[in-house]
C-alpha cells in the first residue's frame, strides 16, 4: 500500500497525530525535568534556548540518519537547502524563540491557552490557501469545543486572568501564527520531497540556530549527569518521531483535520505531568476537557475524512 493511502486512512490519522500529541504532551514535564536536571533557572533564557537547540539537532539528525538507512536521499540543492533552512527558522528556531519570550512574561495557564490558538490561524489560512480545506459552521464549532477544553484544563481556583500583554501572550500568540504559516509552508514542501527528510533538515537547521543563540548569549549547564543525557535524547526522539509523524499527515490530509489534534497537547501535557511530578491529575476538569477535545476533533475529522489533501 503506498504511503499516500496509508496516511490518509481514518484509523491511521488518529492513531498517528494522537500518538504524536501524546508525545509532545509527555516533552512537557519532560522539559521541566530536564531543567532541573541541567540547573537551568526559569530566568536564564540563553541556557533555555542551548537546552532546545541541542534536542532539535539531535532530532534531525535522527531523522536523517533514519533515511539513510532507509535508502533515501538526503541531499540537498541550493535552492532546497535554502527552503529547508527558512522552514526550520520558521517552525523551529523563531517560534521557540518568541515562545520562550512569552513563556518568561505570562502565567503557564494563560502560555497553555494562548499556544491553542494555533489551530484556528492554521483552519483560517488553510481556507484561504486550499480549495478542499474551506471553512465549515461543524469545523468552526469543532475548534470552538476543542478550545474551550483547553481553557477549562487550565481553569485555577481564582479563575482566569483577562489581563493581555504584548510581551507575554502577545509574543506566544504570534508564535503561533508563525507557526501555522510555517506548517502550511513545509506542508506544500512535502508535496515535493520526502516528508521525514524534509523535518530532519528543518530540525536540524532550526536547532542549530537555537544552539547558536544559546552560545552567543552565553548559555551553559550549570550540571551535566547520565540522566540529563539520557533526557535530552529522549525529548529528541519525541521531537523526530511526533514532527514527522505530523509531516507526513499534513502531507496526505487537510490541514483543518491534522491541526484540531493539537488541542490534545496541552491536555496529555497536564495529564503526564501529574504522573510524572506528581501534579493534581484525578480532576473533574481533566476528564471534562479531554471529552470536549475529542468531540471538537470530531466534529473537525467527519468533515474531512472523504477529503483527500490534493
Amino acid at each position: 500500500m503506498a504511503e499516500g493511502s496509508i496516511f490518509a486512512d481514518r484509523k491511521v490519522v488518529v492513531a498517528a497525530a494522537t500518538l504524536s500529541c501524546l508525545l509532545w504532551g509527555s516533552a512537557v514535564p519532560g522539559v521541566k525535568i530536564g531543567d532541573g536536571l541541567l540547573g537551568i533557572a526559569p530566568t536564564d533564557f540563553a541556557s533555555l534556548l542551548l537546552f532546545a537547540g541541542i534536542r532539535f539537532c539531535i532530532a534531525g539528525l535522527m531523522l536523517l540518519v533514519l533515511a539513510v538507512a532507509t535508502r533515501r536521499s538526503i541531499a540537498l540543492t541550493p535552492r532546497r537547502f535554502g527552503e529547508m533552512a527558512l522552514l526550520g527558522l520558521g517552525q523551529t528556531a523563531i517560534v521557540y524563540f518568541l515562545l520562550y519570550v512569552g513563556f518568561a512574561n505570562t502565567t503557564g495557564v494563560k502560555a497553555s491557552i494562548m499556544t491553542a490558538t494555533n489551530t484556528f490561524f492554521s483552519v483560517l489560512i488553510a481556507h484561504f490557501i486550499f480549495a478542499n480545506d474551506r471553512l465549515t459552521v461543524r469545523r468552526i464549532i469543532g475548534c470552538l469545543i476543542g478550545f474551550a477544553g483547553v481553557v477549562i484544563i487550565n481553569l485555577t481556583a481564582a479563575g482566569l486572568d483577562f489581563n493581555f500583554s504584548w510581551l507575554g501572550e502577545g509574543t506566544i500568540v504570534l508564535a503561533s501564527l508563525i507557526l501555522s504559516f510555517a506548517q502550511i509552508y513545509g506542508r506544500q514542501l512535502s508535496q515535493q520531497m520526502d516528508a521525514t527528510v524534509m523535518t530532519g533538515w528543518q530540525l536540524l537547521l532550526g536547532g542549530v540556530i537555537l544552539t547558536a543563540a544559546g552560545l552567543i548569549g552565553h548559555g551553559h549547564f550549570e550540571r551535566f549527569g547520565f540522566d540529563a543525557g539520557a533526557l535530552i535524547v529522549y525529548l529528541a526522539a519525541v521531537s523526530a518521531v511526533a514532527f514527522s509523524l505530523f509531516g507526513v499527515l499534513y502531507k496526505h490530509n487537510p490541514v483543518s483535520l491534522i491541526a484540531s489534534f493539537s488541542f490534545l497537547i496541552p491536555v496529555f501535557g497536564v495529564l503526564c505531568s501529574g504522573l510524572l511530578l506528581g501534579e493534581p491529575l484525578l480532576q473533574w476538569k481533566n476528564l471534562a476537557a479531554l471529552i470536549l477535545v475529542s468531540f471538537g476533533i470530531w466534529l473537525v475529522s467527519t468533515t474531512s475524512r472523504k477529503t483527500v489533501a490534493a
